[in-house]
């Protein structure tokens, strides 16, 4: 279903990080190919290393490489993306997205894309809840983001509650879908 589909996954700083990795395992096992830019922040949770070898390709962090000037063009990542995944997307990284803030390769990528884009919420609950995020997502979708809604269970705080970012196997599925009722069209 995924074969050959170019999909961009965006990284940012919060715990559910780790569930990314397992993201991009199964869509490199669907077929997909996928290339991965990180948050500094989403670098104190996973490293770039794991993320590399799970999607085949190098990870992005800055908007240049220091060592020899190459730059990583966000508008030809943009334009190469059949869709743009950010998972896990913090209140944060949310809330630069709402507001068109880019202070960073992921979120410079995400103003630039023309593909669809899939946002997995991550946080505490009552940062989910908080009115600010509650409008920031709402002007997400406004914007013709889907967002995947996060579940509800036991969160890193230990605190159980509505925020959890979706699980990885039903962001794939959801990508699946979102790819085979385009086929229909």
């Amino acid at each position: 279903m995924l074969k050959g589909k170019h999909i961009l996954v965006g990284v940012t700083g919060g715990i559910a990080a780790y569930k990314t990795a397992v993201v991009i395992r199964l869509l490199v096992k669907e077929g997909a190919e996928v290339k991965v830019i990180m948050t500094d922040n989403a670098k104190e949770f996973i490293t770039p290393l794991t993320l590399s070898t799970l999607s085949k390709n190098p990870v992005l962090t800055e908007f240049y490489n220091k060592e020899n000037g190459e730059w990583n063009n966000h508008v030809e990542l943009s334009l190469w993306a059949d869709l743009f995944l950010i998972a896990p997307a913090t209140a944060n990284s949310i809330a630069k997205m709402a507001n068109g803030i880019a202070d960073n390769l992921l979120l410079t990528a995400y103003l630039s894309a023309r593909c669809p884009v899939f946002i997995a919420p991550s946080m505490d609950s009552d940062m989910l809840k908080h009115p600010a995020t509650v409008i920031n997502i709402e002007t997400l979708k406004a914007f013709g983001n889907n967002i995947l809604d996060p579940s509800s269970g036991e969160l890193a705080s230990g605190l159980e509650g509505k925020g959890r970012m979706a699980e990885p196997e039903e962001i794939v599925r959801e990508i699946k879908n979102f790819f085979a009722k385009k086929k229909k069209k």
